[in-house]
C-alpha cells in the first residue's frame, strides 16, 4: 500500500444535494423553495415564526429581572494571582491595581473595574487596590499580612469611537503644575 493509494472506504463521504442545478438533479426548477411568495425569494428567513401557531417565545413566561445600568466588573481570583507571581508577571512589593494586572495580561481590559474573588491559594503579601472584593478574597488578603483597598465604582463614560485598552489605559493624567 502506498499513500497515494489510500482512499476513504465507499459511501464515507456523502457529496452534497445541488439544489436548482436542472431538471436531471431532482431538485431542480424552483430548487425545493416552492412556489412564488416570500419564502422562495432570496436572504430571508422568518425568525420565530412557526406557522401561526403561538411561537415558542410568546407561550413561555417572563422570568427575572437585568439590570441595564449593572457595573461591567473585570474578575480575577487569588489563584491567579499567585500564578502570575510564580511565572513572574507580578511583583509584591508594587502596588497591584487594574493597569498592573492588564499589562501583566490578567485581564484583557479595564471595563468599570476589576472585582478581587476568593478562589484559589495566596502565598504572597500584597498590596491591591479594586473597585469590589470577596469577603473571602478580603480574608485570604489579610491572613498572609496583605492589604487590600477597595475604592468606590468610577463609571467611564467613553466618548464615541473611543476604546479601553492597554495604551489607553497605562497613560496617567497629567499633572498640572502652577
Amino acid at each position: 500500500m502506498k499513500l497515494n493509494e489510500i482512499r476513504d472506504n465507499k459511501g464515507a463521504r456523502k457529496s452534497l444535494m445541488r439544489v436548482a442545478r436542472g431538471a436531471g438533479s431532482g431538485k431542480g426548477r424552483t430548487g425545493g423553495r416552492g412556489f412564488k411568495g416570500q419564502k422562495s425569494r432570496t436572504g430571508v428567513a422568518v425568525n420565530a415564526f412557526e406557522g401561526g401557531q403561538m411561537p415558542v417565545y410568546r407561550r413561555l413566561p417572563k422570568r427575572g429581572f437585568v439590570n441595564i445600568f449593572r457595573p461591567a466588573l473585570s474578575e480575577i481570583n487569588l489563584g491567579d494571582l499567585q500564578k502570575a507571581f510564580e511565572k513572574k508577571l507580578l511583583k509584591a512589593e508594587k502596588e497591584i491595581n487594574e493597569v498592573v494586572l492588564m499589562e501583566a495580561g490578567l485581564i484583557k481590559k479595564v471595563k468599570d473595574g476589576v472585582r478581587l474573588l476568593g478562589n484559589g491559594d495566596l502565598k504572597e503579601k500584597i498590596t491591591i487596590r479594586v473597585v469590589g472584593a470577596t469577603k473571602s478574597a478580603i480574608a485570604a488578603v489579610e491572613k498572609v499580612g496583605g492589604q487590600v483597598i477597595v475604592e468606590p465604582l468610577k463609571k467611564t463614560v467613553l466618548v464615541k469611537g473611543q476604546k479601553t485598552s492597554k495604551k489607553t489605559a497605562a497613560k496617567k493624567p497629567a499633572k498640572k503644575t502652577k
